[in-house]
Formats: C-alpha cells, structure tokens, sequence
C-alpha cells in the first residue's frame, strides 16, 4: 500500500512538472511572438531607407543609423502631435478618474431613489458600442461649436462606465466604519471622499489612471472625425496623415511608430506593479 501510494504521489509530481515545463514553453513562444515584431520595427528603424526597403532580415550595407529619428523630429510635426497627444491624455486621465471615481462613490456609499436602475444603465452602457455614437457626438460637438477645439476631441472621451464599476468595487471594500467615524466628528460627504476614500484607494486610482492614459493615447477614431486643423492632430492621426501624403516610408515610418510607442512603455514600465496591484485589490481577478 505504502509502495502504490509512493508511486502515486511520484506520478503526479511528473504530471505536475509536465504541465509546469508545458507552461513555461508556451510563455516562451507567446514572449517570442511579441518580442520580435518590436524587435524587426527598432532594427528597421535603424537603417537608412535603401536598406529598409530590402529583405527584412539583411544587415545594412550602410550601417546602423539615426537619421529616421533625425528626421521624424526635426522635418515633420511628431513633436507637436506628440504634445498635443500628451496634453489630450493627461487631460482625459484627469477628468474621467475624477468624475468616474465621484460615481463611483455615490453608487457604493449613498441611497436614493432609482439608484439601482441608474446603476444598471451605467453597466448596460458599456455593451454599446463606442462606434455607434460617433455620429450624434459629432452632431453634439458640431451644434455647440466645439469640433477643431481640445475641448472637443476630450470631453466626449471622458466617459467610462467601465471605471465607474472597477472603482465602485473597489470602494466597497473599504469600512463603513471608517467614515462613520468620520462623520461623527462632522466631516461631510465630499472631505470624507477626498481625506479618507482617495488615500485609500491609490491602488485603484492609479491602475485606472493608466489604463485610461493609454486609451487616450491611441484613440484614432475620434481625434479623426473631430478635428481638420493641423495644430490639433494627435499622434495617431498625424502619423496616418504622413503615410497618406508622403508615401511608404520605411524607416522613417518605424521610428514614427516607435516614438509613438516609446511614452507608453515607458508609462507601463514604471507602474506594471501598481497596475496589478490595484486589479488585485478591486475584487475584478475573481471575476
């Protein structure tokens, strides 16, 4: 009996390491598949544009060089797209937190009439489809004079349903008795949300901070449909303006790309762990 369960015990550590090496095999082919194809873009970058319109896997007859680089920023207008990306997202970030998270407070922490069904309205609006209001946003913006204006390519985008819900969770997992301690020493609604619910909630606030940074950062559609001055192009928008008038550009088009990319990699890079850490403790990994 002893020597069965032994060689039981023994299988089933196999199988485990099996499914762990398994595991760790398949990791190591998806890292591959996103790492080269970075890879291939910094390298292509890199090269002058007769070497970048050769084979893709040829070392350059010229050598390596910045001069893409050189170009992108010196020739065209990446750095006031990027600016104007920059001060597009950061405002975005700033105001979709701020009002998703005062949603989010009242939904979780007070009681009024229909507050169920305005709750419910909030998720249901997170199935429609981002695409099927352009049209009567546009109409919105164009009737209120705001389309070539920042104001109009941000304050469309500074509602998320889908924020609202991650940070009501969150806020559901803090002590009411906090806050009624609070009270009790007559601190209001609005100085018990900003001295006791946001300093605990930096997790979540900065978890959604970012994710919102980086969908403002990408967003194309809109930016696009809602703007036809130049000074106010976005990244997205002004690199597929380039593409359009100047031809395939190879390198040139590369490093476009890898600037673009840059700010966000660098953003996750820095705040990888305040990302998990905050869906961690929102309750949405059980879910």
């Amino acid at each position: 009996m002893r020597a069965q369960n032994q060689r039981t015990s023994a299988l089933t550590i196999g199988t485990s390491k099996a499914w762990t090496g398994g595991a760790i095999t398949a990791l190591i082919v998806l890292a591959l598949m996103w790492v080269i194809p970075i890879l291939w873009g910094v390298a292509t970058s890199l090269k002058t544009e007769k070497d970048a319109a050769g084979p893709a896997l040829s070392v350059p007859s010229q050598g390596w060089t910045l001069d893409a680089y050189v170009q992108v920023l010196t020739q065209g207008e990446i750095p006031r797209w990027m600016f104007n990306s920059f001060f597009v997202a950061v405002s975005v970030t700033i105001l979709t937190v701020a009002i998703s998270a005062l949603a989010a407070y009242g939904f979780s922490r007070t009681e009024f009439r229909g507050r169920k069904w305005l709750f419910a309205l909030t998720i249901a609006s997170i199935m429609v489809p981002g695409q099927i209001l352009i049209v009567p946003l546009f109409q919105q913006m164009n009737s209120m004079r705001l389309t070539d204006t920042f104001a109009g390519i941000i304050l469309p985008q500074i509602v998320a349903p889908m924020m609202v819900f991650i940070m009501k969770n969150f806020f559901e997992t803090i002590p009411q008795e906090l806050e009624e301690a609070a009270r009790i020493d007559g601190a209001g609604r609005m100085r018990i949300f900003i001295t006791i619910i946001v300093p605990l909630s930096r997790p979540i606030l900065m978890a959604v901070s970012i994710f919102v940074f980086i969908g403002a950062w990408n967003n194309f559609l809109w930016p696009f449909i809602v703007t036809n001055n130049p000074d106010l192009l976005t990244l997205p928008v002004g690199l597929a303006t380039v593409k359009n008038a100047y031809g395939v550009q190879y390198a040139q088009s590369m490093a476009s790309a890898i600037l673009a990319a840059l700010p966000l990699m660098v953003v996750f890079a820095l705040f990888q762990r305040q990302i998990v850490k905050g869906f961690a403790t929102s309750g949405m990994g059980g879910q």
